[in-house]
């Protein structure tokens, strides 16, 4: 299948999805994750309606997004994509992230939203981001555990030019349907609960190709989808 025909795949999934679960569909986004995908598969979504877009290595994601803006700008397009950044982030990377990304989802230290925020330029409007939770426990994975979350929530919040919208997860990669609920369960739970105490978050970021379905019905509201977008990677 062309990308054309791999978005409208997604985008029936999500719909029905949404629908089966009683789910607002404007609720949802579809972030087309284009991770080692040129800046020509990019374009191609782009000519098909897709304007969000995820990318996970700093370098690599402001030389397309900055290849894509000039070739918008070229053709005189009004197309405004938007760019997520969906990877882990090192705090010598962070004035490149807050320059030219609108959303990122993997933060998990102060250290980092502070670098963030202090590069972020005023014109841009506030920097979107979630607080990326290790919900499997595993070691190797980047994130912080549940019980970390509510002390950078709040100190999040006290930062400038910095709009903490939730959370995100990657879920343990082999694992069963349950299991897979009970990690995105944990984090709607996380939310709804800091929003009793005050809060405004509206954002999970959950749920990728493989169980955007599942996500969804346990309150993802931005699915990260690349290989049944773009197809698998080389």
């Amino acid at each position: 299948m062309c990308i054309e025909e791999k978005l409208i795949a997604v985008r029936k999934r999500i719909k029905k999805a949404a629908l089966s679960n009683k789910r607002n569909l404007s609720d949802i986004e579809l972030v087309a994750v284009s991770k080692r995908f040129g800046p020509e598969f990019i374009i191609r979504a782009l000519n098909h309606g897709q304007k969000i877009f995820g990318e996970n290595y700093v370098q690599e994601g402001v030389k397309k997004i900055e290849t894509v803006n000039n070739y918008l700008t070229k053709i005189r397009s009004s197309i405004l994509p938007k760019w997520h950044f969906i990877g882990p982030l090192q705090s010598n990377k962070a004035k490149l992230v807050a320059s030219h990304f609108d959303w990122v989802h993997t933060v998990d230290r102060i250290k980092i939203v502070e670098k963030l925020s202090s590069a972020r330029e005023n014109a841009k409007g506030p920097l979107n981001v979630c607080i990326q939770i290790n919900t499997s426990g595993e070691k190797t994975k980047h994130g912080i555990s549940l019980s970390e979350a509510p002390s950078l929530v709040s100190n999040i919040c006290d930062l400038p030019k910095i709009k903490l919208r939730g959370f995100m997860t990657l879920p343990s990669p082999n694992t069963t349907e349950d299991s897979l609920r009970k990690e995105y369960r944990q984090l709607l739970e996380l939310k709804n609960k800091l929003n009793t105490d005050g809060y405004f978050l509206d954002t999970l970021s959950m749920g990728m190709s493989r169980d955007l379905e599942i996500a969804i019905s346990e309150g993802s509201t931005i699915v990260r989808v690349g290989t049944a977008v773009f197809g698998e990677r080389i």
